[in-house]
């Protein structure tokens, strides 16, 4: 059993991440639209534009983070490495140059470049941490149910503190507010990364052979038939996700006209989403998990219909069905990211060779896709509406309705249609795992 403690320092790693995750999510499109003042469709192609260099990036760390040996570990080492950096550039893309439309446009690209880069370089070996903390599948639910409450309570700071403290820090000028609001959150990230290493540990152990070259491995993890379900499964989910994150926040402004409210209905979704990843554990102890995922998607698919039937200016029933989104939704996330490690496993069976993080940044690669195809979609269809900041517009307030609510629910119904095909059930699971235990055992000279 692994302790609680331990548990808690794993969980502040994403409190870490979160800081940069549910910023860019929440507030990077509305930052590079209302106070960057650059285009809504080059924003969606910016985003997008991102996602092939990961195509590179992310499968390169993975299988660098495999052959990583140290005293500390393969993955635990990149959490002390890279936390200041990660905090530094976290600053930089959240800072305005005072120079031409073209200026400011090369600046984001680049800034926001070198933070996708840092975000894998730290956030790719901090995923697979939490595949060989543990080899017990159920204690892997645990310990991602941490996680995610932790994450959950990093975004809950992220989307309660981050307009406040621009408005406090900037005093009017909102460029500044957001650059000395994101000084705040990478240092305090860097703390929390520092943490994180220090008070977790490695259990599940690399093969102790060389590892394969990059392209055998990547070629390994793809003959991994659960492993392309849930890289496709991924990528549709996030679209969803990120597109509904995206546009809250012009949701909440230009449909609901409530400017001064953005800040308490981002919130309640991450309460209600730290409630949810509290719950994951003790239902996944109780029933199947890939049955629990597809009801809890059903659920997410049925709150945002019921939130584009809703009257106009019903703001109490909205704020209330985007907290029980936020709930339903982050009840998914960590049994999505225990079933990482369950492919991760499934995998070994096949192959005879231990590939966590070159597993884990594949299906990570394909989560990040589906973040910028979330945003890139809110950049286009603001784009595509005719948006313009600050003007209200009937014909964009439709838009934005029908895309904040309808293809959200769409990418949930997609992701059960494409779990048929998972077949990573508990009994599949802990078969996997007790052909691993008597490989392991064997190779000890213990059987």
């Amino acid at each position: 059993m692994i302790s609680v403690k331990e548990k808690v320092a794993y969980g502040l790693g994403d409190t870490a991440s979160n800081f940069v995750f549910q910023t860019v999510m929440l507030f990077l499109t509305f930052y590079y639209t209302d106070v960057v003042g650059l285009n809504p469709a080059t924003v969606g192609s910016l985003f997008l534009l991102v996602r092939l260099i990961d195509a590179v990036t992310d499968p390169l760390m993975g299988a660098l983070a495999d052959k990583t040996r140290t005293r500390w570990g393969a993955y635990r080492p990149y959490l002390l490495w890279m936390a200041i950096p990660f905090a530094v550039i976290s600053v930089l893309a959240f800072t305005t140059p005072d120079t031409s439309y073209n200026g400011k446009l090369a600046y984001a690209i680049g800034s926001y470049v070198l933070l996708m880069l840092m975000y894998t370089a730290i956030n790719i070996p901090y995923s697979a941490l939490g595949g060989v903390i543990t080899a017990n599948p159920l204690e892997r639910v645990s310990v991602q149910s941490y996680r995610f409450v932790f994450a959950m309570l990093g975004g809950l700071l992220v989307s309660v503190c981050t307009l406040p403290m621009v408005s406090w820090f900037g005093d009017g000028n909102d460029a500044k507010g957001y650059q000395h609001t994101m000084m705040l959150m990478g240092f305090l990230g860097m703390i929390l990364f520092l943490i994180c290493f220090a008070g977790t540990k490695e259990r599940v152990t690399p093969s102790p052979d060389s590892p394969w070259p990059v392209r055998e491995q990547l070629n390994a993890v793809w003959q991994n038939d659960q492993c392309r379900i849930l890289c496709l499964i991924s990528v549709i989910l996030l679209t969803g996700i990120v597109l509904r994150h995206a546009l809250a926040i012009y949701y909440v402004k230009y449909v609901m006209q409530r400017p001064d409210d953005v800040t308490l209905f981002v919130s309640l979704a991450m309460v209600g989403g730290i409630l949810g990843s509290a719950l994951a554990y003790p239902l996944a102890r109780r029933t199947d998990k890939v049955t629990l995922y597809k009801v809890l998607q059903l659920g997410c698919a049925g709150v945002c219909v019921i939130n584009f039937l809703l009257p106009a200016g019903q703001w109490y029933a909205a704020l209330c069905l985007h907290f029980v989104w936020g709930f339903l939704l982050q009840m998914t996330s960590p049994l999505l990211w225990a079933k990482m490690g369950d492919v991760a496993d499934y995998g070994e069976v096949k192959t005879g060779k231990r590939l966590t993080a070159i597993t884990f940044s594949t299906i990570v690669f394909f989560i990040k896709l589906g973040i910028a195809l979330g945003s890139a979609m809110a950049g286009w269809l603001l784009a595509f509406y005719g948006y313009q900041a600050n003007v209200m517009d009937e014909r964009v307030s439709n838009g934005i309705t029908l895309s904040f609510c309808l293809l959200p629910a769409a990418m949930s119904l997609l992701v059960v249609l494409v779990m048929r095909w998972y077949k990573l059930d508990n009994q599949k699971v802990n078969e996997a795992h007790q052909a691993l235990n008597q490989n392991r055992q064997q190779l000890n000279g213990t059987v």
